[in-house]
């Protein structure tokens, strides 16, 4: 991770904050103060380690991440998972890490983000297993809630994770898990991303890396995890829970009180002057990593239907996850709502979706606004489906988990295409 800020010091404001801050309440006041920087907090009250912020909060950061450009991260993504690469470096804890320790939670700086949290939260750990079966490895963000030195309740939903821990329980065993903190972000978000259980993210990372990436075996547990500023180790027990809760989410808030899995660490490693990295909840980094990946499974799901799809987006101001728009080159005149159908299958908690022409910048809130107010009629171009399935997240939906889902299809009528011509793009 380090590596990585030294190449966009140049690029991009790094705010130092050399003041004494707590870790209650505080890291998250400046946070929202510098919602779009990375921030690197030196002065940690109770604690010898810094806290860094912000390094994925931005499209630029995480294009630059990936050596691509903000409109290419989509097809970046796409040609990531679709050409993973197999990882050949394996190195060891002592040559990787300078501190290793029973594990004591005390010593990091873990935030304590609002008023009404469970607790501290690890916001950016991201937890490496195996397939108790097959042995494929997964990687996978999860935010974690403090329990004790050595505990911890982490939140886990019906993916990868929960189908390996699931396995082990039957047979009455625990999971080994490792858990990285402070990683490239490339690596972060290959961790993020939607692919086949039977893959591995770490080597959609190594094909981020071009092949370069090295892993580390951990000592207690039969893992190798990407390098990271802070390596934790342990298993996450069978049929035991815990309250995990209140966290706010990605819509701003909170979400309920769960029964969740428990994680018992066995082991501790560091790095010299650590940078615990610290994803603000609901902040931009937090939305970004957890809803940009998805629109690579929205592009290629809209690309099957109108093959002429040119980019998607899940929106900001939609949390990265309830709000898409998506640029086509409009052939029939079907094709935005066949759009609008296709991408709200693909993304199920997708609750609003706009399609547009190739010459709105999807990038832009102003310009898509431009293009409803502009080419969309209300009776004809907007598509309402009530009673659909949504996301958890959406503070709207009815305790069944239903919404009404609506499709905008904002894009020039072909057989008119004069009178939406914009005078200004053709203005060299």
């Amino acid at each position: 991770m380090k590596e990585f800020l030294n190449t966009i010091k140049t690029d991009y404001k790094v705010v130092n904050i050399e003041e004494e801050v707590s870790t209650r309440y505080e890291v998250t006041k400046i946070l929202k103060k510098y919602d779009k920087e990375v921030v690197i907090f030196k002065n940690i009250k109770d604690s010898e380690m810094g806290i860094i912020s912000g390094i994925c909060n931005t499209r630029e950061k995480i294009a630059c991440s990936i050596s691509s450009t903000v409109p290419e991260i989509t097809s970046r993504i796409v040609e990531a998972t679709e050409n993973p690469t197999s990882i050949e470096k394996i190195e060891n804890i002592s040559k990787n890490f300078q501190t290793s320790t029973d594990p004591d939670l005390s010593k990091l700086p873990i935030p304590t983000y609002y008023q009404k949290d469970g607790g501290q939260y690890i916001t950016a750990g991201v937890i490496i297993a195996k397939d108790p079966e097959t042995g494929i490895r997964n990687a996978s963000i999860h935010r974690m809630l403090v329990n004790g030195s050595d505990m911890l309740g982490v939140r886990i939903v019906p993916r990868n994770l929960y189908t390996y821990y699931k396995k082990v329980e039957k047979l009455e065993k625990p999971l080994d898990i490792a858990i990285a903190i402070g990683m490239h972000p490339a690596t972060l978000l290959a961790s993020c991303t939607s692919i086949s259980i039977t893959s591995d993210e770490l080597e959609v990372a190594n094909t981020f890396h071009n092949g370069e990436l090295k892993l580390i075996k951990c000592d207690t547990v039969d893992l190798e995890v990407p390098d990271c500023e802070i390596l934790l180790e342990g298993q996450i027990l069978p049929h035991k829970r815990a309250p995990e809760g209140p966290f706010v989410d990605l819509t701003d808030t909170y979400d309920v009180i769960r029964q969740e899995p428990i994680i018992k660490l066995s082991k501790m490693h560091y790095k010299d002057n650590p940078l615990y990295h610290a994803i603000m909840p609901a902040g931009n980094e937090h939305k970004l990593l957890q809803g940009l990946p998805q629109e690579p499974r929205i592009y290629k799901a809209v690309q099957n239907t109108v093959p002429t799809v040119k980019n998607v987006v899940l929106t900001e101001g939609g949390c990265c996850w309830l709000h898409a728009a998506i640029s086509i080159q409009k052939q029939t005149p079907g094709d935005g709502k066949n759009v609008i159908m296709a991408a709200l299958a693909a993304h199920p908690s997708l609750k609003h979706c706009v399609i547009v022409d190739e010459d709105i910048d999807i990038f832009n809130s102003a310009d898509i606004e431009y293009a409803i107010a502009t080419r969309v009629k209300g009776d004809e171009d907007i598509l309402i489906i009530p009673g659909a399935r949504g996301s958890s997240l959406d503070p709207c939906a009815t305790p069944d988990g239903t919404t009404t889902k609506v499709g905008v299809d904002a894009t020039k009528l072909l057989d008119k295409k004069e009178k939406f011509e914009r005078v200004s793009k053709t203005i060299d």
